[in-house]
């Protein structure tokens, strides 16, 4: 039995692990000049990296729990949106206005601009956040899920 990851757990798996690359590279890099007296004390060393990491925005850009969903999310959607057999794709939404979860026929899907999907549905243009997609499903098995 195959194991299989929510978009979110994925993302939030890669992040550790690029966390992790990060310490255990600085820590070498430390650890060479460790003769230097103001970063032996553990917590001018996080407090440093934090400044660093503050400054040059890379906390912001490499960790940002919605942004990578997101991307993650357009490019399912942009794959199914291209796939010869889209027909058999359903994709599900949480709706706002009726408070639960709506799914429609990726045959629907028209655009895909910016973070929003175009659906035609019923002779109606219904505009999607990226956000509200929940799942994707094909042949009534999910696929990919947030």
């Amino acid at each position: 039995m195959a194991i299989t990851f929510r978009e979110s757990d994925r993302h939030f798996l890669l992040s550790l692990l690029v966390a992790t690359g990060i310490i255990i590279f600085w820590k070498g890099i430390w650890e060479g000049v460790g003769s230097l007296p103001i970063i032996e004390n553990a917590w001018v060393d996080i407090f440093i990296g934090l400044v660093i990491l503050t400054f040059t925005q890379a906390i912001f850009r490499e960790f940002d729990p919605l942004g990578g969903l997101e991307k993650g999310a357009l490019k399912v959607i942009d794959s199914i949106h291209h796939h010869p057999e889209k027909d058999k794709f359903m994709i599900r939404y949480y709706d706002s206005i009726k408070k639960k979860e709506v799914e429609f026929s990726a045959k629907d899907l028209r655009y895909i601009e910016k973070n929003t999907l175009t659906v035609h549905e019923n002779g109606r243009e219904i505009f999607i956040p990226i956000h509200r997609v929940r799942s994707v499903c094909k042949g009534g098995r999910v696929v990919w899920r947030l």
